[in-house]
């Protein structure tokens, strides 16, 4: 038909500017082109035509941008619908068969001992979601094929994180020279101390970037660190340092904390954070923030 465009962009949008006839009110929208969805359209808005100045649908009426958001929204489930169709169907077709794996009504149940590994694999995959009440992974079914990519790796950190497997490499390191360091080093970790140049301290109460991650700084002690007795846990670490003591920033605090572009080279014992060191930063505090009345109970 002359009056149908051959591409479209998706959007929808209030009236047009200088209607090109007496219809003063109304709505716009546009959508990439199927004969199918137009025919849909159509059915649905008979008294819609295509619009050549702005590229676009004109539906005339005080109520078409609310009817055309319906419909919008009507057609996204109906294209979820069939993706999720899709990816049940190439399922059942070659399935993935692993005790951390369920089916649920709605996609995918995945349930794994607690791997860094895991999560990390599962959040790169599109509308994968932690459900804390269940303490399970959602994936929907039409995101089985980036499941599928992502599944070695997922079953690999899940199995060596389990108890037994867990029990066993400790069994194994037991009285070795890896397990007296391992111990070094943890303890020295729960002291939630670091060294920190005298001359160029970090602010306090803010989210700043070290080596083990993002922390907020709540003290300086003024204590002179020894780099002897500490430079395998802090090989930067330097005569004039004082020790600052931290503790894991609250969602709100990395929320709010604004990104530097880079960091400063060469790298200093701590530094303002990045997009990317806050952003996993982010969904881990949402995580552990989201657990925390579970280990209360």
């Amino acid at each position: 038909m002359a009056d149908e465009p051959q591409t479209i962009r998706a959007g929808v949008s209030e009236a047009p500017p200088e209607p090109a006839d007496d219809e003063t009110s109304g709505g716009v929208v546009s959508f990439p082109y199927d004969r199918m969805t137009v025919d849909q359209f159509r059915h649905r808005f008979p008294r819609a035509r295509w619009r050549d100045d702005i590229k676009a649908w004109w539906v005339p009426g005080k109520t078409a941008s609310r009817r055309i958001g319906q419909w919008l929204a009507e057609q996204e489930a109906d294209a979820d619908a069939h993706a999720d169709a899709r990816g049940r169907d190439a399922f059942d077709f070659d399935p993935i068969v692993s005790p951390y794996l369920d089916i649920g009504r709605a996609g995918f149940q995945i349930r794994t001992p607690y791997s860094r590994t895991v999560v990390e694999e599962l959040r790169e995959i599109r509308f994968a979601r932690w459900d804390g009440d269940l303490r399970l992974w959602h994936v929907p079914f039409r995101s089985f094929e980036e499941l599928r990519s992502h599944w070695s790796a997922i079953e690999v950190a899940a199995r060596r994180n389990e108890p037994a497997e867990r029990a066993r490499r400790a069994e194994e390191r037991k009285g070795t020279e890896d397990e007296v360091k391992s111990k070094a080093r943890s303890s020295e970790r729960r002291k939630r101390r670091y060294p920190l140049p005298s001359d160029a301290l970090p602010p306090l109460g803010v989210p700043v970037a070290i080596s083990y991650g993002i922390v907020v700084f709540t003290e300086i002690t003024g204590e002179v660190v020894d780099p002897d007795l500490v430079s395998e846990f802090y090989p930067g670490a330097g005569e004039d340092d004082v020790w600052g003591l931290w503790r894991a920033p609250a969602l709100d605090e990395l929320l709010s904390a604004w990104p530097v572009k880079a960091i400063p080279e060469p790298r200093r014992l701590w530094w303002m954070p990045t997009i990317e060191e806050l952003r996993p930063a982010r969904r881990a505090a949402r995580v552990r923030e989201s657990t925390e009345p579970v280990r209360r109970r």
